[in-house]
């Protein structure tokens, strides 16, 4: 399995950004983390490959996580950013094996 990640970038307050992960390989369910400097990683967002989704509390209703039929893209759609969500993405996936795979980060900044 492997992942690749795009789409990070500076934003101000209340903006928006979208985040794409391009996946390869068996999968089982895929997934957004993030991790801000002096903090533990934390899940953002997942989705199976049947669609059942989960947010993290803190984003509901300002991120959608998303995915195409073949199971090869996954994207974040990030809005109403606040600083808070300042940090670096990450997308895993969960191959069929049930082993995690991760993708490089990618750098989200939420400043004026």
């Amino acid at each position: 399995v492997q992942l690749q990640a795009s789409g990070g970038g500076l934003v101000q307050p209340g903006g928006s950004l979208r985040l794409s992960c391009r996946v390869s390989g068996n999968i089982v369910s895929m997934g957004w983390y993030r991790q801000a400097p002096g903090k533990q990683r934390e899940m953002v967002a997942a989705i199976t490959i049947d669609g059942r989704i989960d947010y993290r509390s803190s984003v509901k209703g300002r991120f959608t996580i998303s995915k195409d039929n073949e199971n090869t893209m996954m994207y974040l759609q990030m809005t109403r950013l606040n600083p808070e969500d300042t940090a670096v993405y990450f997308c895993l996936a969960v191959s069929d094996q049930y082993t995690n795979y991760w993708g490089q980060g990618t750098q989200v900044t939420v400043s004026s």
